[in-house]
């Protein structure tokens, strides 16, 4: 009998140091750059007089409530950002597809603005990094969705692809003086073990010469970070994570 007490203290002793990985949602750090306001939606603003560059970090509820129609169906559901509603059987979580960022640009300052969202870079302070995808990157990666051909397949890739035209931030776009530009910013889903990142706007061209060519950019350097919660489901997780809290 002591035997088995032994026992049944190492499992549960076991069980209380695995479990999975839950990543939340980001959050903008409260210390950032300067020039940087962090706003009560959760995003980001640099301000340099009438020039605002914006960075927000989506939600997979957000991207689904931004295309209602295309979020629905389960496995069926064809939101290129999400998995839509689709659940796996028995469990309370969807891991995210892409780290998804809406960048909006509001030019009133300078003749013209240029930000190549090739250029954007995730850097996590655990050294990782991650790549900002193109449209034809993710354009070949729904296309493997697409298996045999089928018509059924033909209108889904063709319904992916064509909400990633529409509303991804896809090329190094020139915003006018007076307009506004915004779309996305799509990353590879960023690892469990990613808590802390900064997002960098590289070479973002604000003066040019008579021939086009960018003579001053400027770069810019915007901080989240998240939770990552661990249980072996996202409930227990979450009251595990309350339970530290307590004084």
């Amino acid at each position: 009998m002591r035997g088995l007490c032994l026992v049944g203290i190492l499992f549960v002793t076991s069980l209380g140091g695995c479990g999975r990985y839950f990543p939340q949602n980001l959050q903008p750090v409260a210390q950032q750059a300067k020039g940087m306001a962090v706003n009560d939606d959760g995003s980001i603003t640099f301000n340099l007089d009438r020039l605002a560059v914006n960075l927000k970090p989506m939600t997979d509820a957000e991207l689904n409530r931004q295309f209602p129609a295309a979020s629905t169906g389960g496995a069926a559901s064809v939101n290129p950002y999400t998995f839509g509603d689709w659940k796996v059987p028995g469990e309370d979580w969807t891991e995210p597809r892409f780290a998804v960022l809406q960048l909006k640009v509001s030019n009133y300052q300078y003749p013209k603005v240029v930000i190549d969202p090739i250029k954007a870079t995730i850097h996590s302070t655990n050294n990782r990094v991650y790549r900002s995808l193109t449209y034809s990157q993710l354009y070949d990666y729904f296309r493997t969705f697409w298996q045999g051909r089928t018509g059924q397949g033909r209108v889904d890739f063709k319904s992916r692809t064509s909400i990633l035209r529409q509303s991804m931030y896809t090329e190094a776009t020139t915003v006018f003086s007076g307009s506004e530009q915004e779309g996305y910013l799509v990353f590879p889903a960023l690892d469990d073990d990613v808590t802390k990142i900064q997002l960098d706007l590289k070479d973002i061209a604000v003066r040019f010469d008579f021939s086009g060519a960018a003579v001053e950019t400027i770069d810019l350097s915007f901080s989240f970070e998240r939770d990552v919660l661990r249980g072996y489901n996202l409930s227990d997780a979450v009251q595990a994570d309350a339970a530290t809290d307590r004084p």
